[in-house]
Formats: C-alpha cells, sequence, structure tokens
C-alpha cells in the first residue's frame, strides 16, 4: 500500500485537526439509470469509520465493480424511502451474509418508517428473509427530524425537505473527524438546504433536469439561482436525469459521475 493510500485509508488528521475523508460517488444516476448510470449511492471513508448515503437497487453492483465489500461499511445512511435510495439494502443484507460472511454490526439509519419498510421489501424479494439468523446485529435507528443522531464516529442531523415517498423524506448533515458532508437527497429547493450546506465542506445537492421545473426535485436553474445562498466550500450535483446530461457542456458547477473520487 503506497503512503497516499495507507493516509486515506486512516483519515490522517491534517494541520487544523481535522481528518481526511475520501467520498467515492458509487452511482449518480436517477431512478432511470439515466445515461447508464447506477442508483443513488456515495461511498465515505472517514478512516475508521466507512459509510454510505444512500443504497439504491443497483449499489451492491456498484461496490462490487469499486472492490468495496459489504463486510467493510459500518453504517449506511438513508435519505428517504424510495427504491432508488434505499432498494439496495436487501440485497446489502444478504450478501453481507452469504457472501463477506459479515460478523460487526452493522447500523441502518434513516426517516420513521425505515426499519417497516425495508423488512417488507426484504420479504418481497426474498420470502422468509427477515426470520433468518444472522452472526451479525442490524441496529435500525430512525432519524428524528432536526435531532443530531450520534450514530459511532458520525454525527447526523436530519432536515426535513420536499419530496413525497410515504414518509419524511430528509436532506442530511455528517459531521465526521472534523469534516461536514452536506446531501440534499431528493428536494425541491427548501430553505432547509441553506442551514444543511452552511459551512459545509462539501454539498452534494441533486439536480434531475436542467431547466424543466418539476415537484420534488431541484432543476439546474433554480440552484444556480441560489448557489450565493449555499455557504458550503464546496457544491457537486448528482442524481442526474436525461435531460440534465444533455445539456453538461452549459453546467457551470461540478458534476458526479460513477467512480468519481473526491478527497475533502
Amino acid at each position: 500500500m503506497t503512503k497516499g493510500a495507507e493516509n486515506k485509508r486512516q483519515g490522517m488528521k491534517s494541520s487544523n485537526g481535522a481528518g481526511t475523508v475520501c467520498i467515492r460517488f458509487l452511482g449518480t444516476g436517477d431512478n432511470f439509470g439515466s445515461g447508464g448510470r447506477f442508483q443513488a449511492c456515495i461511498h465515505v471513508d472517514a478512516g475508521a469509520t466507512r459509510f454510505l448515503i444512500d443504497c439504491g437497487a443497483s449499489s451492491l453492483i456498484a461496490m462490487k465493480r469499486a472492490g468495496i465489500s459489504s463486510a467493510a461499511i459500518d453504517v449506511i445512511l438513508i435519505s428517504h424511502l424510495h427504491g432508488d435510495h434505499f432498494g439496495g439494502i436487501p440485497f446489502f443484507i444478504l450478501d453481507a451474509q452469504l457472501i463477506s460472511r459479515r460478523e460487526a454490526p452493522l447500523i441502518i439509519a434513516g426517516p420513521p418508517g425505515l426499519t417497516q419498510r425495508v423488512r417488507e421489501a426484504m420479504e418481497v424479494f426474498y420470502p422468509g428473509s427477515t426470520a433468518v439468523e444472522r452472526k451479525f446485529r442490524i441496529d435500525y435507528v430512525e432519524l428524528a427530524e432536526g435531532e443530531t443522531a450520534s450514530l459511532g464516529d458520525l454525527a447526523v442531523l436530519p432536515a426535513r425537505v420536499i419530496h413525497g415517498s410515504g414518509a419524511p423524506s430528509y436532506a442530511l448533515r455528517i459531521e465526521c473527524v472534523g469534516k461536514i458532508i452536506a446531501y440534499s437527497g431528493d428536494t425541491e429547493w427548501t430553505d432547509a438546504l441553506r442551514k444543511v450546506a452552511d459551512g459545509a465542506d462539501l454539498f452534494i445537492c441533486e439536480s434531475y433536469f436542467f431547466e424543466k421545473p418539476m415537484k420534488n426535485h431541484i432543476n439546474y436553474r433554480t440552484l444556480m439561482a441560489h448557489r450565493a445562498d449555499l455557504g458550503c466550500k464546496r457544491l457537486i450535483i448528482t442524481h442526474l436525469g436525461e435531460d440534465l446530461l444533455d445539456h453538461l457542456g452549459e453546467i457551470e458547477l461540478e458534476v458526479a459521475h460513477d467512480g468519481m473520487e473526491v478527497i475533502i
């Protein structure tokens, strides 16, 4: 292992006391896989803690392509309960049980209703799978709006956003090793994004369309109109639909792609 890779893995402390965090975009597409992209899934390596932000239905494929084992994830954070954001969890759990032979506890955290929705999805896909005895414990944590939750080394603040999913939909503000990652989840523009993004080292924001207004989602033009309101140090857009992908030459912001790595 090279020195640079070892520093990345361990999350070495920087001169200001914060750790180094490596973020890999495993899935940056929409629910339809536009552009051949995988669904929402972001891998974060903060050294002692490695976690996923969202776990869409295609996430296990994206993880295997990136060489990331289901046994090497400590926490899965879910923004909302749509299949392209949480639908990969049943496959992740079965892989952890049968393939990677996981033994360490797994935390899965998300909005109210998470526990029931995951168990229902598992029973639809693989009847009887929720009753199987595994070598690892799963701790479901249902996040309360506006309350910071301590999940191991992570401090996670959920903020309610505007996106119908049959349960509260959240943007997430995640603090780890002195760095802050903000994530919009799926949402229309809402002032909650200002609070989530303020002071963040990185704000990852959806941008589904280029300029077409659409309920439940932000388009690029709207996001740019509010860019000055976001106090983040860096902004990267994701969850890209066909319309946005057709206008990439006109985009001034950083655009995520599957496999993209960012160090903060």
